[in-house]
């Protein structure tokens, strides 16, 4: 409902993470919300959330990060709830995992079957990139992949300190993109823009307050 859009004068963008179980998604989360990597995981139950506020264009927006498990015994009961008023997708795969890649196709048919308009904003994450010799998906294959399900593609590792802003620039791109296409009331996809042509980013740059890393 209406509640999930404003808080307080607030708007708040739901984003969800989505993909199979140890490819990084609370990792990914906890480097965004908190900006650190958790020495420990558990496997995620259910569904969890973490929130950051960020300044963009002098407006405050909550964005709301849900994190799910890739497990399909942990995500039955609450996939309904997690899919309702999404404003943006995240989906990732592990790129030292084929598996992980191959079974996007899977996710994203989960997507659609709830009901989410072909018009929210959805990119593509190839997570772990620092582990470079085990690398089993490449570059090409998963711009392919993104090209033909109109995403953008990001590489990075929520591991590494360095690819931190990388991380940051994942979400903010997102968040950007929803600022800008109109003043938010709940999911409507009308007046959504034209969705960019994909393409892989490695970003360097600084992800900073008020920047639109896109």
């Amino acid at each position: 409902g209406d509640e999930l859009c404003r808080s307080w004068g607030t708007r708040i963008f739901k984003i969800i993470v989505i993909g199979d179980s140890n490819v990084g998604k609370t990792c990914l989360t906890f480097r965004f919300c908190g900006g650190t990597f958790p020495g420990k995981t558990e496997a995620t139950i259910g569904v969890d959330f973490r929130e950051k506020t960020v300044e963009i264009e002098g407006e405050r927006i909550k964005v709301q990060v849900w994190d799910t498990a890739g497990q399909e015994r942990f995500r039955k009961s609450m996939v309904e709830h997690y899919y309702r008023n999404v404003h943006a997708v995240v989906f990732v795969y592990d790129v030292t995992k084929m598996s992980s890649f191959t079974n996007l196709k899977t996710w994203i048919e989960e997507c659609n079957g709830h009901a989410v308009p072909p018009l929210v904003p959805r990119v593509l994450v190839g997570n772990k990139c620092d582990l470079k010799d085990l690398i089993q998906v490449p570059s090409s294959l998963a711009l392919k992949f993104a090209d033909a399900h109109n995403m953008l593609l990001f590489e990075t590792s929520a591991k590494d300190p360095q690819e931190s802003q990388n991380v940051d620039a994942i979400f903010m791109c997102l968040v950007c993109r929803l600022k800008a296409q109109r003043s938010l009331p709940c999911r409507d996809t009308e007046g959504w823009p034209a969705q960019p042509q994909p393409h892989s980013r490695r970003l360097d740059e600084a992800s900073g307050k008020g920047s639109c890393p896109c």
